[in-house]
């Protein structure tokens, strides 16, 4: 179970203030997750405004251990989930998240969360078997994979490498049929949770309808040459 931290929180900005009052906020968002008993918190890793990812990185590790000094609670994790590349956010790449976590006087306290997403987004091919092969041989390599600790289910509405952050329903984008196929038979990430972040409407049919996707999408073989494909 995880719950997912204020999408204001930015450890990597430029201003000194925003940073202040990012640490703030996400040692209240640990305590409140220790006092629910939710064990990981998910948190987008933030914007270095222009100033250069190796700052941002070192400025979200710093902004980290913070929070965890100034909370109360030592065993909520937090989960750094991967990022499309929009902008001058930090977290699309996975060597990013390893840097976050070498630079860190806590890396026990953190873990990573994939979105597919804003894993296709930012140029890793899930959608072909090959493609999903390599990126989980790379997330194990910078990572871990016993770091994962949380996936959003989400497809995306922009193509391979775009850069953009647009989710879309299961198996309606780029990620596809077989990228999410890719995901649900692969026995090694069986355990870890997943999540949806597809769009909503008032009752609730599209997340049913999402989930029900999932479950088919998961009993389906692979189609032969393992390629990617969209609805």
């Amino acid at each position: 179970m995880c719950a997912h931290a204020s999408y204001l929180i930015n450890l990597a900005s430029a201003s000194s203030e925003i940073r202040r009052r990012s640490v703030a906020a996400l040692a209240d968002e640990i305590e409140r997750c220790a006092q629910l008993g939710i064990p990981d918190l998910v948190l987008h890793p933030g914007s270095h405004g222009g100033e250069g990812e190796s700052r941002g990185v070192a400025r979200i590790a710093a902004g980290l251990d913070e929070a965890f000094r100034r909370a109360r609670s030592s065993r909520v994790r937090v989960l750094l989930e991967g990022a499309a590349g929009q902008g001058a956010c930090v977290g699309h790449r996975f060597e990013h998240l390893r840097d976050i976590a070498g630079a860190s006087r806590s890396p026990h306290r953190l873990g990573v969360c994939l979105d597919t997403c804003h894993t296709l987004a930012a140029g890793y091919d899930i959608a072909s078997e090959e493609g999903w092969s390599r990126t989980i041989a790379a997330l194990d390599a910078t990572f871990g994979l016993e770091k994962l600790r949380a996936i959003h289910a989400n497809d995306s509405r922009r193509p391979l490498g775009s850069r953009v952050d647009r989710h879309g329903h299961v198996g309606a984008g780029y990620v596809g049929r077989a990228g999410f196929g890719n995901l649900l038979r692969d026995p090694r990430l069986t355990a870890v949770p997943k999540y949806l972040e597809t769009p909503k409407d008032p009752n609730g049919d599209w997340d049913r309808q999402n989930l029900a996707r999932l479950r088919r999408l998961s009993r389906t073989p692979p189609r032969a040459g393992g390629r990617g494909s969209r609805p």
